[in-house]
């Protein structure tokens, strides 16, 4: 069963060798975690091509959650509301829809005393 998407912000600490990142992401159960498309997308758009399949093969170990048109409208809905960018308003709409935490550090946007679907893992 999933439990949690995460956010572009923690792959890419742990890509960046941010060790709470990666001592995170280590201890993840892949069965239980999730990736946006729009996640998967961000990641690769920031990798050199000589590490794509490698980190493709990566992320392929979690669950991939595409957008449906449900998931599209509470997204634009949420953009309205809330004033989010798009992706922000993607992922937050992702996990409302399949009742899922969302993990990330972005605590801006997702504040967590304000997101009961927002968990924070680590701080930098």
């Amino acid at each position: 069963m999933i439990t949690r998407l995460l956010d572009s912000v923690i792959l890419i600490d742990h890509l960046n060798g941010l060790l709470p990142a990666t001592d995170y992401v280590a201890a993840l159960n892949p069965e239980e975690t999730a990736i946006s498309v729009i996640t998967r997308a961000e990641i690769l758009v920031g990798v050199e091509e000589i590490n794509q399949k490698l980190v493709k093969a990566w992320l392929d170990q979690y669950h991939l959650i595409n957008i449906d048109k449900s998931t599209a409208d509470l997204a634009a809905s949420l953009r309205r509301r809330q004033g989010w960018k798009l992706p922000d308003a993607f992922q937050a709409a992702v996990c409302l829809h399949h009742r899922i935490h969302l993990v990330t550090r972005n605590t801006k946007d997702f504040n967590p005393e304000q997101y009961d679907f927002v968990e924070i893992p680590y701080s930098i």
